[in-house]
């Protein structure tokens, strides 16, 4: 579903994060598997970070330590990867008598559909792309007969193979796309993940985009948290999205599950806790004082029973794992998280078929449901959303069985 809105809605900002003490009714750790050692996967991705900051075209892909929205945690997966590789364009079209009449710009994007307009002014401006052997405006209109000549060099990020994965689009117009992510895909390739991608998925539906970095990615979820990715189509909306996320004018609403009673969340409407790697598990992240700036907003709170709630999020800034650390940290784990919540995601008065569905739940319940940005054309705000997923469905409906009765 997307709609137009006005600008972006402020977040309640009126009160800030506490220590709490942990939660009375926790149970013992025998009690749910142990299984808190993160998985390779669970640290390549965000839950929400910008993929670059230098928007320079050779710098793009290897600055993270200077982006405010992302967190220096890629080091790893960031070593041959992104490489530019030079990839020469030389195509020729002429004009045809339904094209007479046509602005050269016109023409050239009709002819040459692996780019786009913006694109194309920008070589007809350049004198990559020739009308008749010589420059011209974009405004120039054409005769049948013309030749138009297009020849120049593009700087492939990447050697990432095209493959034909399915994905779900929810908007896309010439500039930009919006996909749902699916629960289990890594967003772009690394260490331990070189194929089944993201990134090669839309290196096959988009071939187009294989001279921008990550294929056109603005930023990242985590394999297993589930939602949308903004991606610009053309170098200049992904450089425009990019910087829209530095200055928060990109928006991002997550819905999540987590073990915690409605009044005690709401004590923690505006989390604003630094965070940093963990300094002896380096595959977490922690909050710490030497960390970096996060904050996080609890939107709405929801109870599903006495000692769960579905919560609505909003990111004020993207670091690595950030909800997920930030609600650990005020000790209301999100349910399914192993890595951040351990034993605190089972607490007291749970029916046996509750008990199951929290145990059983294979993955972090957080959805990235919303996502807003000021087009970065027609400079119109875009609001897309996408319904939550069906396993956080059954999960919301296993919990709050009953409670409304009551």
């Amino acid at each position: 579903m997307t709609t137009h809105l006005p600008p972006n809605q402020s977040l309640d900002t009126d009160s800030s994060a506490q220590e709490s003490p942990m939660p009375n009714d926790v149970l013992k750790d025998s009690e749910l598997p142990d299984n808190n050692q993160p998985t390779p996967d669970e640290t390549v991705h965000d839950d929400a970070t910008s993929i670059e900051a230098d928007l320079s075209e050779t710098a793009l892909l290897n600055s993270d330590e200077d982006c405010d929205d992302i967190d220096d945690s890629d080091d790893d997966e960031t070593s041959g990867v992104g490489q530019a590789v030079p990839v020469v364009i030389d195509l020729t079209h002429t004009v045809t008598e339904d094209e007479s009449g046509l602005r050269i710009d016109k023409v050239a994007s009709l002819a040459f559909k692996d780019f786009s307009r913006v694109q194309i002014q920008g070589w007809i401006t350049d004198g990559n792309l020739l009308y008749n052997g010589s420059v011209q405006k974009p405004k120039v209109r054409v005769k049948a007969g013309d030749v138009l000549h297009l020849s120049a060099t593009l700087e492939q990020h990447s050697e990432d193979q095209p493959e034909n994965i399915d994905i779900d689009v929810v908007y896309e117009d010439d500039e930009v796309l919006v996909i749902d992510k699916p629960v289990g895909m890594v967003v772009h390739p690394g260490a331990g993940n070189q194929t089944g991608t993201l990134v090669n998925a839309l290196l096959y539906h988009y071939p187009q985009q294989h001279h921008l970095p990550r294929a056109g990615l603005v930023h990242r979820i985590d394999k297993d948290t589930s939602g949308l990715l903004l991606i610009g189509k053309t170098k200049p909306s992904q450089m425009a999205l990019m910087e829209q996320l530095k200055d928060k004018s990109v928006y991002r609403h997550y819905k999540c599950v987590v073990a915690g009673d409605q009044a005690s969340l709401l004590r923690h409407r505006r989390i604003d806790a630094p965070i940093g790697r963990h300094r002896n598990q380096r595959t977490k992240m922690t909050v710490m004082t030497a960390g970096r700036e996060a904050v996080t907003h609890l939107l709405d709170v929801t109870p599903l029973n006495e000692n769960y709630c579905l919560l609505d999020v909003g990111l004020e800034t993207g670091r690595t794992h950030q909800i997920r650390v930030h609600l650990s940290h005020v000790t209301y784990p999100i349910v399914g998280d192993r890595v951040y919540g351990g034993r605190r995601q089972l607490r007291s008065g749970l029916t046996e078929a509750q008990r199951q569905a929290i145990n059983n739940f294979p993955r972090q319940a957080l959805h990235a449901y919303t996502l807003g940005f000021v087009h970065p054309t027609t400079g119109e705000d875009v609001e897309v959303t996408t319904p939550l997923p069906e396993d956080m469905q059954k999960l919301i409906a296993v919990l709050s069985d009953g409670y409304d009765d009551e």
